[in-house]
């Protein structure tokens, strides 16, 4: 096990591979199973490329030489900042062959995100496109090698200065290297509540066994055909089935360069898709356009929703308007994944984020005293199992926080469940605003306005918002010389902080509401904030 991290008791670990939840596996073997087993199926589609399972697999082998040669060895961490093209898969599997870890970075990240992951993961390269969504991503890969000269640059398309990845792509030979299904496999982020995110270790065994639970619950067979248009790094895309549990499906997964109806709805179309997955600001947009377009969406089976809860209202318009299944996710890169099922009655599916996916999930919902609570009561919940972990990376002082000394995960959501066992999500206890799916660190964001001279305190909460389920609202006690929200987004960005996180209204106060030990009262604040937006509605 990678130093750093925590791994399961040894009676957990005996039993989960005794029970056939953890069957030894590598991510490299089964690419490789499969290349043998069907290697002419097509994999991937990206446009007009389609990328078989031999390819694949015979392209993994390639790069993974092409590493070794530049100094990539096992257990090394490499941070991965591909947005969704092919290179991502060849990229990802090479780097399993080898042992070493990808650290799943999302294209919207900047200086302040990548130069950490860099430095706090000590990773020897960092792999990113030229250019991505108008942004030249090489900007960061400078201000990387500026805080470490030994850092591989790795660059699809035009490298500039740094090393090409297509020329990485080199004779195959034998990898001497023996990677165990018990080792950490790569490194998630998490969308923790306190400072920059956690770095999150998922194992072979673990995160294999979650990819085959989610193909079984969701019915993935060598036929479905699965749409990535949210980015492919997030967990959910990756895993829920998402694209790694087609392929251990064997089926065939059609990468869209963004999620628009306009990218997406023809793609559905043309590729025959059968399963894709939305946050819900973009099931809400989906909803909206889909009866101003005239595209044959018949394909489409099944519609997931997830990352923040789906209202029911919206919940019941996708049946009418796709004439497809709505598939309710809840979940967590740590672990437990929740589903509502296929076949379950519509009131289920509506008004519920599902259950969890597998016998072995653990699950209590406890009060503020780790007691456990009874049905139908709202209360914090707790999980672990076999494909949860039991501590984040680097991290001793906060796993002792956020882990029971049993070995249950503190999630920091508020949960009720149903008499069938189905949870319910009530809102978050953590603080951390979901922005549609994109989950902020309050305390992040507010050490960076801080070291603004003209702010003098900050306190960041969330707001409700239609659309993207919550906005965030930064609090601001000026100094005298008070700057203008205009001013202090600026000042985010220039800082290198990545577009979501910057607040999207600031008030400006001379005062923080206290609660009655002396702490800034965030309660009170989103209070504040609610009234004040409801007042503007009345008006209106």
């Amino acid at each position: 096990m990678l130093t750093g991290c925590s791994s399961w008791p040894e009676d957990y670990a005996d039993l989960y591979e005794r029970e056939g939840c953890w069957k030894g596996e590598t991510f490299g073997e089964m690419l490789r199973d499969r290349a043998e087993r069907q290697g002419d199926r097509i994999a991937i589609t990206s446009g007009d490329r389609n990328m078989s399972y031999a390819e694949l697999d015979d392209r993994a082998d390639r790069l993974a030489a092409g590493f070794q040669e530049l100094g990539i060895k096992q257990m090394d961490r490499v941070v991965v900042q591909l947005p969704n093209v092919i290179e991502f898969f060849e990229v990802c599997f090479a780097l399993f062959r080898l042992g070493a870890l990808p650290v799943f970075a999302l294209p919207t990240h900047r200086s302040s995100e990548i130069n950490y992951f860099c430095e706090f993961a000590e990773a020897v390269a960092y792999i990113l496109p030229d250019k991505h969504a108008g942004f030249d991503h090489r900007t960061l890969a400078r201000g990387a090698k500026e805080k470490n000269e030994k850092l591989n640059v790795i660059v699809t398309g035009d490298a500039a200065e740094f090393v090409n990845l297509a020329d990485l792509y080199i004779d195959p030979k034998k990898l001497e290297v023996k990677v165990n299904s018990r080792d950490v496999a790569f490194l998630q982020l998490s969308g923790g509540s306190t400072g920059l995110s956690k770095l999150i270790p998922r194992t072979h065994d673990d995160y294999m066994y979650s990819l085959e639970v989610s193909a079984e619950v969701c019915q993935l067979d060598k036929d479905s055909v699965y749409l990535a248009v949210l980015p492919i790094a997030h967990n959910f895309p990756m895993s829920s089935p998402g694209i790694l549990g087609t392929l251990y499906a064997g089926g065939r997964v059609v990468l869209s360069p963004g999620p628009s109806p306009d990218e997406a709805f023809p793609l559905i179309e043309k590729q025959g898709v059968t399963i894709t997955a939305l946050v819900p600001p973009l099931a809400l947009r989906w909803l909206d356009a889909v009866s101003t377009r005239d595209h044959d969406l018949s394909s489409l089976q099944v519609l997931q929703v997830g990352g923040a809860k789906f209202s029911a209202e919206a919940a019941r318009r996708v049946f009418p308007a796709f004439g497809c299944k709505l598939q309710q996710v809840f979940g967590m890169a740590e672990g437990l994944v929740n589903y509502t099922r296929l076949d379950d009655p519509e009131e289920i599916i509506i008004n519920t984020q599902g259950r969890p996916m597998s016998k072995y999930d653990e699950v209590r919902i406890v009060d503020e005293e780790d007691r456990d609570i009874e049905q139908g009561q709202v209360g914090h919940l707790l999980t672990r199992g076999p494909y949860t972990i039991r501590g984040y990376y680097k991290a001793e002082e906060h796993n002792a926080k956020a882990f029971t000394l049993d070995g249950f995960y503190r999630t920091g959501d508020l949960v009720s469940k149903t008499e069938s066992g189905y949870i319910v999500v009530e809102g978050r206890d953590k603080d951390q605003i979901n922005r549609g799916g994109e989950k902020i660190a309050a305390e992040e964001v507010e050490n960076h306005l801080l070291a603004h001279g003209a702010v003098h305190d900050v306190a960041i909460v969330s707001m409700s918002d239609d659309y993207l389920g919550e906005r965030s609202c930064a609090f601001v006690i000026p100094r005298q010389d008070a700057p203008t929200s205009k001013e202090l987004k600026l000042f985010l960005k220039e800082r290198g902080l990545a577009a979501f996180k910057i607040p999207d209204r600031f008030e400006f106060t001379d005062s923080f509401p206290k609660t009655p030990l002396g702490k800034v009262s965030k309660k009170a604040l989103r209070q504040i904030i609610s009234d004040k937006l409801n007042n503007q509605l009345t008006l209106k």
